[in-house]
């Protein structure tokens, strides 16, 4: 360690007198590739950055939409399966016109068979049939119909809403005859001999027959020259006949007290006069509609029963 006493510090340090090889010098061209690589990765990490946050701005915005749309949308409302219950000396074809309109509609229709037997055993069958459905209901019914569809529905909660066609809407203890015969003006008011063929049912009262409309009475009482003849002549072969005492027997408790009620009113009805129609269905607050149809109106006038009845089916929803 002596003999570099003597020695200055600058001879310490030069390489070339300590026997050290000076390190080579980065050349220009090699430090200029230095600077891209340091720049780019530099960009590489701003860019991976700007992605990440976009990313995670784009999840939260999404998730905010998803969480608005799940707070503001409802399901959509589910239309009521609506039951045509046709009326006296008919069947369920006489809804035809309007069951097609409603299915076209997007309605499920169904027209169960009305047994024109008196009005609890109608009733009673009608409200059976009612079981098998699920989900909410309107309830139809035309002309007689009217009296059964008012007693079955009494206590369902599943019938939403109940619309009368040119039918009764009787309170209790009326029946088809006194409601027929509060108003003058039906052609059914006549003595029943004129009216009615009667046919005797087997091992039943013979003062209780099954009624058919004389097929002279049919037209007068049900069509109007809308209808042609032809048609009328159908739908009198078709007739399915009313039991007698379904004329007498009294209605049981009013539905209408308890569920929305709909009417339409034929004005030319020459079953159930207009005044008549109108009284019921004041007595039952029902939203009331007349036009200038016969006792068929769902024949003659399709369009603005099946308007009625989506209007009690929509103020279901």
């Amino acid at each position: 360690m002596a003999r570099y006493r003597g020695r200055s510090a600058r001879h310490c340090l030069d390489p070339q007198r300590s026997g050290q090889r000076r390190p080579a010098r980065l050349s220009s061209e090699v430090k200029g590739n230095t600077d891209t690589v340091k720049l780019s990765f530099r960009r590489r990490l701003i860019s991976v950055g700007v992605a990440i946050g976009a990313l995670t701005l784009a999840g939260a915005g999404i998730g905010t939409a998803q969480a608005s749309t799940a707070q503001h949308s409802r399901p959509a409302p589910v239309k009521p399966t609506v039951v045509l219950v046709h009326g006296a000396w008919a069947d369920g074809s006489s809804w035809d016109k309007v069951a097609a309109k409603l299915q076209h509609d997007g309605y499920r229709v169904v027209t169960p068979p009305n047994l024109l037997s008196g009005v609890a055993n109608d009733a009673a069958s009608l409200r059976a049939y009612l079981d098998t459905i699920t989900g909410p209901v309107v309830l139809v019914g035309h002309s007689y119909g009217g009296m059964v569809i008012t007693n079955a529905a009494l206590g369902d909660k599943q019938v939403k809403a109940l619309v009368y066609v040119d039918a009764y809407i009787p309170d209790q203890h009326d029946t088809v005859y006194s409601l027929t015969s509060a108003v003058p003006g039906s052609v059914f008011a006549a003595e029943a001999s004129t009216v009615f063929d009667q046919v005797a049912i087997p091992g039943g009262d013979p003062h209780y027959p099954n009624l058919y409309v004389k097929p002279s009475v049919f037209g007068k009482a049900f069509a109007d020259k809308s209808i042609p003849a032809k048609d009328v002549a159908v739908l009198a072969a078709r007739q399915r006949p009313l039991a007698y005492n379904a004329l007498v027997e009294e209605a049981g408790a009013p539905a209408w007290t308890t569920i929305p009620s709909w009417s339409v009113i034929g004005k030319q009805d020459a079953v159930i006069p207009a005044a008549q129609q109108i009284a019921m269905s004041k007595r039952a607050k029902a939203h009331t509609v007349e036009i200038n149809a016969p006792h068929l109106s769902m024949v003659t006038d399709a369009g603005a029963v099946t308007n009625q009845i989506e209007a009690a089916a929509k103020a279901t929803n």
